[in-house]
């Protein structure tokens, strides 16, 4: 059912999405109104063919030229934008705001852009002379690669999964139940047919939706799967991984984020409260969004002034609205704790706090919540508070102020070591115009697969990945993640090509 129908009217939209599940999921002739789509539901005999399917495709898609596999990335480019109309639109009936959706869709376009797959066919073979020999340094594939994306950016996360393909893994893909439509599309509609002009065997893709505990555990338990990539809290993904290890498989983790971005007194404020803005991007439930910010105390009300103003000016509304950055909040309830949490420690409250409806007026009932901004005076204790400790999945952000007014070495020293203790590492920005300050910002911060300067901080740049951290974000070998790379081993070869016989020294 389109998201619009369930803010229109979410009784009677949810009770016809049951009937028609319950029944053979069809509408009556002409009576197609707020159903955008069907997918069909994997038993798990199904899912089991697609383990098998895959693990039967691995070793011919392996042995596939190179250049051959890479010539996926171009090739899912051109056509991503050839029909970024029609996944704009299924993403924005799915409840993704137009410029929440717009973004995703810009990702996986740099995702595959000519410098990032020309990055990723640098890394997979590399070739050196040597007085008598030839050496080289190849990524081999893992096998078969299962991969299980988040409901909350289904499509643009499962999107990770095509550079695995070059890597020369197969792949099984996990449609989520209640977000199916963008990923179905991008693999039934744009991959699978690629691979067929590349030749690649059946059984290179598989896509499949169900169940998502059931799907794991089958994952975990078959012979076929070599690699699992899984989306989602940290507690859970955490425990999962250890399982994974447990039972063989390669983990590769995309977990809980809470990334800090810094504004430093000399900042361009308007840039670091645009950056700052983008907290309430889906109403915060996104992993890398900002969710913390340090302001130094001598621009702090300059830049609280300018941020609550333009929270106060963001709305909630039907996510086709291309002015529309909120969507309907699914923990209503735990905001509501961290906030009460917040100001039992002291924090100020500037803006926001309140459940609305679609309209945006106060409702008990409403599914939507205002964008909220906490002032949290103090660095040393700052992560005392809720907020600022754990990841919030809804419009909130933390506004740390430092009160420690030391000098600016022993001040950004303190910010530094606030950022490094954080328990979760996705991306970590800083908003400076002083080149010390950069220089030791960068190269100071250890957490985090990402770190960006004077930017924004949720945009795509090329070569550089688009996910991975370190902490309760990627797990014990999280690190920027390149999908590419984490589901392949590195192997060296080296050949004699002089006729002599070498001895070992």
């Amino acid at each position: 059912m389109d998201a619009g129908a369930f803010l229109a009217d979410p009784r009677g939209a949810f009770g016809r999405k049951r009937r028609l599940e319950r029944g053979d999921g069809r509408a009556a002739e002409g009576d197609t109104a707020g159903i955008t789509g069907r997918v069909a539901l994997s038993s798990p005999d199904d899912v089991a063919d697609a383990l098998r399917a895959a693990h039967e495709a691995r070793r011919e898609w392996a042995r596939t030229d190179l250049d051959t596999r890479m010539e996926l990335g171009p090739r899912l480019h051109a056509a991503l934008r050839a029909r970024r109309g029609e996944l704009l639109d299924i993403l924005v009936s799915e409840g993704h705001p137009r410029r929440l959706a717009e973004w995703e869709i810009a990702g996986m376009l740099m995702g595959s852009s000519p410098e990032t797959v020309s990055f990723y066919r640098s890394q997979l073979e590399q070739r050196f002379e040597s007085p008598g020999r030839s050496i080289t340094l190849l990524r081999k594939p893992d096998g078969v690669v299962c991969l299980n994306p988040p409901q909350n950016a289904a499509a643009s996360n499962s999107f990770l999964g095509t550079a695995t393909l070059g890597a020369g893994n197969t792949l099984v893909v996990k449609a989520p139940r209640t977000a199916p439509l963008g990923v179905a599309f991008l693999y039934r509609e744009l991959v699978a047919p690629i691979l067929d002009e590349l030749g690649a065997p059946p059984g290179t893709v598989n896509l499949v939706s169900g169940a998502t505990r059931p799907m794991l555990r089958q994952w975990l338990n078959s012979p076929h799967v070599d690699d699992i990539m899984f989306f989602g809290d940290s507690d859970t993904g955490l425990e999962y991984g250890n399982e994974c290890v447990a039972h063989g498989k390669k983990p590769v983790l995309e977990l809980s984020g809470n990334d800090c971005l810094v504004v430093w007194n000399d900042a361009d404020l308007d840039g670091a409260v645009d950056a700052l803005t983008e907290c309430f991007y889906g109403s915060g439930q996104i992993c890398m969004v900002p969710k913390c910010a340090v302001v130094h105390p001598d621009v702090a009300d300059a830049l609280l002034e300018k941020l609550t103003a333009r929270c106060r000016a963001l709305r909630p509304g039907y996510p086709d609205d291309p002015d529309v950055l909120l969507s309907p909040v699914l923990k209503i309830g735990g905001f509501h704790e961290v906030l009460a949490d917040a100001e039992r420690h002291g924090c100020t409250v500037l803006c926001g706090g309140r459940r609305v409806d679609v309209a945006g007026e106060p409702s008990l009932t409403g599914t939507f919540l205002e964008p909220t901004v906490v002032r949290v005076d103090g660095l040393r204790d700052a992560r005392r508070v809720r907020a600022v400790r754990e990841e919030t999945f809804f419009p909130l952000l933390p506004v740390v102020v430092p009160d420690e007014r030391d000098d600016t070495r022993e001040l950004l020293e303190a910010v530094v070591e606030f950022v490094n203790d954080n328990e979760y590492g996705l991306r970590n920005s800083l908003w400076s115009g002083d080149e010390k300050v950069v220089a030791a910002f960068t190269r100071q911060v250890t957490t985090g697969g990402l770190v960006k300067v004077n930017d924004s901080h949720i945009g795509f740049v090329p070569y550089l990945g688009t996910h991975g951290g370190t902490g309760r974000t990627g797990g014990p070998f999280g690190e920027l993640n390149y999908p590419i790379l984490r589901t392949s081993h590195l192997q060296g070869v080296s050949v004699v090509t002089d006729g002599s016989r070498p001895r070992p020294v």
